[in-house]
């Protein structure tokens, strides 16, 4: 199962310093260095990319969250109109909203879109930004509040009238008068042990990012059998970009193409803000290249590149239509089955992998 990125953030032909494109700091709350080539993330360009991912074969489009970008409920609503089979993956934000009314919206949302919304459990990685949201919470404590928001998101789905008493959370009568048609998937991501904890309880799939395929089968494994020590199954995911092109010559150009922008005084300070996060997945990313340009290749076709300076998924697959099919090949030996691709600029690299790669891993 294949799944696209909708950049609600604003895309771009590259990640760098504002002279050569790119955003900075889009993915831990830092304000965003926009370039001449930025485009902003308008109703008409989001549909356009949602339309081409609808029309390609995508699964769904996985919408990011936090400050730097569109609210992810009222931008996917507005698309659902625009497209005609494509699910979205939208971000649950635990704290954020009370868990009844996010069930109450997640249950409209799948009437209105005949069924085709997902829910991304965030907890959230910088206590700094959600400190600007208003929640206090420790990062351990947010995981736990995660549980306990799901267990009561999935009492109201029941249609039963309920009440609730627990650490973070009072319900008093809760109930849905229309439960969602369809139970949305839960997906939730995280390297922690906390996170791991919650996943096992409450995930239909976890999320990993894209790291060489060893460490992500070692991860699968720690998760598999957490959630066997719940009584449950679980599915897994991964979040990659990618750069796949008719040769392996001409994907590499461009993958440093993305970066050319950069000086060491940007990358020095760019790291040195993504390591104050909390989230251990953040750290993971970080310790592939640690911070050099001569570590970037740090698998075959897996580069490093784009996590110089973005924060979240940090990893590209580069190469050739058989050598990224070839890549992915090897992640679902390891178990992965849903993969949730991006790329720059997202409406030009949705059709390369789309016209590229997924008839080859498809037959």
């Amino acid at each position: 199962m294949f799944h696209w990125f909708l950049p609600t953030g604003g895309d771009d032909r590259a990640v760098g310093a504002a002279s050569h494109g790119g955003i900075i700091g889009a993915d831990d709350g830092a304000r965003p260095q926009v370039s001449a080539t930025h485009r902003p993330p308008t109703l008409d360009y989001l549909t356009q990319i949602a339309r081409a991912a609808d029309s390609l074969g995508y699964e769904g489009v996985l919408t990011p969250t936090g400050v730097h970008c569109e609210d992810a409920w009222l931008t996917t609503a507005a698309l659902i109109a625009a497209t005609r089979r494509l699910k979205f993956l939208v971000a649950f934000r635990p704290g954020l909203v009370s868990p009844v009314l996010a069930a109450q919206m997640a249950a409209t949302f799948q009437r209105l879109s005949s069924g085709r919304l997902l829910l991304n459990v965030v907890a959230g990685s910088s206590s700094a930004e959600q400190r600007g949201y208003g929640d206090l919470l420790d990062h351990d404590a947010r995981y736990e509040r995660a549980a306990e928001f799901l267990d009561i998101v999935r009492a109201a789905w029941s249609g039963s009238r309920f009440d609730h008493t627990g650490p973070h959370y009072l319900v008093e009568g809760g109930f849905l008068r229309e439960p969602p048609p369809v139970t949305p998937t839960v997906y939730l991501g995280g390297s922690s042990p906390a996170a791991v904890e919650v996943a096992a309880r409450h995930a239909d799939v976890y999320l990993t990012w894209g790291e060489p395929v060893a460490l992500v089968a070692d991860k699968i494994a720690t998760v598999r059998a957490a959630a066997a020590g719940q009584g449950r199954t679980i599915r897994f995911g991964i979040r990659l970009h990618v750069i796949t092109r008719d040769t392996a010559d001409r994907a590499w150009e461009d993958a440093f193409a993305l970066i050319a922008g950069l000086d060491e005084d940007t990358i020095r300070a760019r790291q040195e803000s993504l390591r104050r996060l909390e989230s251990v997945g953040q750290q993971r990313m970080l310790d592939l290249h640690g911070g050099s340009r001569d570590n970037l290749v740090i698998a075959p076709n897996l580069w490093a590149g784009i996590g110089l300076v973005r924060g979240g998924a940090g990893t590209a697959l580069v190469g050739s239509h058989d050598e990224v099919a070839a890549r992915i090949d090897e992640y679902r030996a390891a178990g992965i089955t849903e993969f949730i691709m991006s790329g720059y600029p997202h409406l030009e690299e949705a059709f390369a992998f789309g016209e590229g790669v997924l008839p080859r891993v498809r037959s």
